[in-house]
């Protein structure tokens, strides 16, 4: 398996010009992150979790020509509003892009795209075949998938395990039934937006509380804001077995 941190950032405290914080100023191209996603390839898929806002770039910086499927964790724009873009996709394979997601989420992507779905098509238009998905595994061509439901604050989001990796982002609790279904992974990763605590989303001692628990064999940080420690600090302050991620890391397991 092969995973690459398309996005490792989070609209929450997104850099903006003129913030002169330490990770604005940054001339570190780890502390240069775009909306969070993975690419996730394994002998019988080629994965994305989420088509944020920075999908399109992601797709050519990684010169990604293949997707068999889309994963969607929850409606958020920061997480939804590249799927237009699977119309590049659509092209080179010649069918639509399979995109599983719960029924709520699906709504959400009726609502926004309303367009894709029309009965009058406009020529050119994404082509998307949604698949509903459930608190329960199910299959890609074959290979498992498990979703993991955490909660980001009320709000019920999908994680996903493939294999011995777990992918979650946007938590702020995870169940005790849920994180039975996260032990014995080889790879981690895992949302930590800032050093202090948020109200839907895990700051850093609560990330690695959560590491510290489930005891992967690794773990990376995602989903990170310019209210997080800058990439070279944050690793100051990580266990041996944490790291932070950033756009572009590539891991083999």
């Amino acid at each position: 398996m092969r995973i690459t941190f398309l996005g490792t950032g989070a609209s929450h405290g997104i850099p903006v010009i003129g913030c002169n914080c330490i990770v604005c100023q940054s001339n570190n191209p780890k502390d240069k992150r775009l909306r969070s996603s993975v690419f996730i390839q394994t002998d019988h898929n080629n994965l994305v979790i989420d088509a944020g806002p920075d999908f399109r770039q992601q797709m050519l910086r990684e010169k990604i020509t293949r997707i068999d499927a889309v994963l969607m964790t929850h409606e958020h724009k920061d997480h939804t509003a590249g799927l237009d873009d699977v119309r590049a996709f659509n092209y080179l394979m010649k069918k639509p892009m399979r995109v599983y997601a719960e029924n709520r989420v699906i709504d959400s992507i009726k609502r926004e795209y309303s367009y894709v779905f029309s009965d009058d098509k406009y020529p050119g238009i994404p082509e998307m075949d949604l698949h509903p998905i459930f608190n329960r595994p199910f299959e890609i061509n074959g290979e498992e998938v498990i979703p993991i439901q955490v909660f980001h604050n009320l709000l019920p989001v999908f994680g996903f395990r493939i294999d011995n990796m777990a992918y979650i982002t946007d938590a702020k609790t995870i169940p005790e039934t849920e994180k039975l279904k996260l032990q014995n992974l080889d790879i981690l990763a895992i949302n930590s937006l800032r050093v202090k605590p948020h109200v839907s989303h895990l700051g850093l001692d609560e990330a690695l509380d959560v590491i510290e628990e489930l005891q992967p064999r690794r773990a990376y940080l995602t989903h990170i804001s310019h209210m997080q420690y800058s990439y070279q600090e944050l690793e100051k302050h990580l266990p041996a077995n944490v790291f932070a991620a950033y756009d572009g890391l590539i891991l083999e397991v």
